[in-house]
């Protein structure tokens, strides 16, 4: 298959630990071709029969647009490593099916509209560990979404504007016939705090306001509570506010509901605090519906109260408990139904805390410490999804 990665640059991972990189791995370990470009490379044009100036024009019916034209035009082919897979053959299109059988159904486009084309790279990881030489460009062309076999979208967030349009020019591709997972549609549907809603059984005490009054009632019925912006990541502009031992207010709880709410301008969430914290914030993955065995429990340091990763966070990866696995078997069909292949949720105790559908990491580190191989597994759901696309 050709998988096309849509991610933050390449050049920034740490390979160590990144997801996204194990998923490469893998897929290059099968004999899959890996492609990358960012969010802003995409693109879609319409009133006019060509793509953006300088990509190659729209094929005829029986060409392939990244292979050019018979007869004439574009006619550049790609120059493939020994022993990797070719892109499809002329007349053939890798999300409706191949001559022959299987699905022949076009995609349909808007009259004088162009398909979603990105400025795409065509890589191949070198097996280096570290530094910046571990992968090369085989390749570069503008290649239409619909013309690889799988989109996976994994730019990390934060959920901005955007990311909100990314989501409609995949969605779009999606029409055209392109295969994108996560589902764009259900990213926009599932922002990563407020998706535990839907789920109330699961979650602590929450609110979810911008009025400081409201806030203040909140924190005065509980007392110990976490605030947090409803766009933030990796545990930036997380507080925890608690009474103090004569009963009395953080004396900083009006300088934090102005701060992340901007003085009411700004939703944030409120939530009891969970002492569970203590023993781990557990990430726990959830593939195509099917719980992962394995979580990673990101544990506090220092006297710190959160325990992300990028705030320091110490993760050892754990079996998951009764209560995990309740949770995540509830929660994994219904996301997998709505087109969420990879889900990441987040588990305190027994209180489910986020559900992370743009990004979800940790697969290296429960692969390193549980020898559970996270990304084999997620690449044979992506197998499975893919052709399940292509059939339809």
């Amino acid at each position: 298959m050709h998988l096309l990665f849509i991610a933050d640059p390449i050049a920034s991972f740490k390979i160590h630990k990144d997801s996204t990189f194990a998923m490469m791995r893998e897929a290059q370990a099968r004999g899959h071709v890996l492609w990358v470009c960012e969010a802003a490379d995409l693109h879609w044009r319409g009133g006019a029969p060509t793509l953006a100036a300088g990509a190659a024009a729209l094929a005829p019916e029986g060409a392939h647009p990244a292979l050019g034209r018979p007869g004439g035009g574009v006619t550049v082919a790609p120059t493939l490593a020994a022993g990797a897979a070719a892109l499809p053959p002329e007349g053939a299109h890798p999300a409706l099916g191949r001559p022959g059988g299987g699905v022949t159904v076009a995609p349909t486009l808007a009259a004088g509209a162009s398909p979603v084309t990105a400025v795409c790279r065509r890589i191949e990881l070198t097996g280096a560990q570290s530094g910046h030489d571990w992968y090369r460009v085989l390749d570069q062309r503008p290649l239409a979404l619909r013309d690889v076999d799988a989109v996976l979208m994994r730019k990390d967030p934060p959920f901005d504007s955007e990311y909100f349009y990314a989501t409609h020019l995949l969605q779009q591709a999606e029409r055209e016939g392109a295969a994108v997972f996560n589902n764009p549609r259900a990213l926009r549907d599932h922002p990563e705090k407020l998706a535990i809603l839907e789920f109330a059984q699961f979650i602590t005490p929450t609110l979810v306001s911008r009025r400081a009054a409201e806030i203040k009632a909140f924190y005065a019925e509980h007392g110990d509570v976490i605030l947090k912006p409803l766009d933030g990541m990796g545990g930036t502009g997380i507080f925890r506010l608690r009474q103090q031992a004569d009963g009395s207010p953080d004396p900083n709880l009006n300088v934090v509901i102005e701060t992340l709410t901007a003085f009411g301008a700004t939703t944030i969430m409120v939530q009891r605090f969970v002492p569970a914290i203590a023993q781990g914030d557990k990430r726990v993955l959830i593939i195509d519906g099917e719980p992962v065995p394995y979580c990673l429990a990101r544990i506090p340091q220092g006297g710190e109260t959160r325990g992300n990763l990028a705030a320091g966070g110490l993760g050892v990866a754990q079996p998951l408990s009764e209560t995990d696995w309740a949770i995540a078997r509830a929660l994994g069909p219904v996301l997998a139904a709505r087109g969420l292949l990879l889900v990441g949720i987040d588990i305190i105790g027994d209180k489910l805390t986020e559900i992370n559908v743009t990004s979800p990491t940790c697969f290296q580190e429960i692969t390193q410490q549980s020898g559970c191989d996270v990304a084999a597994r997620f690449i044979s759901a992506l197998e499975r999804a893919a052709t399940r696309a292509r059939a339809h």
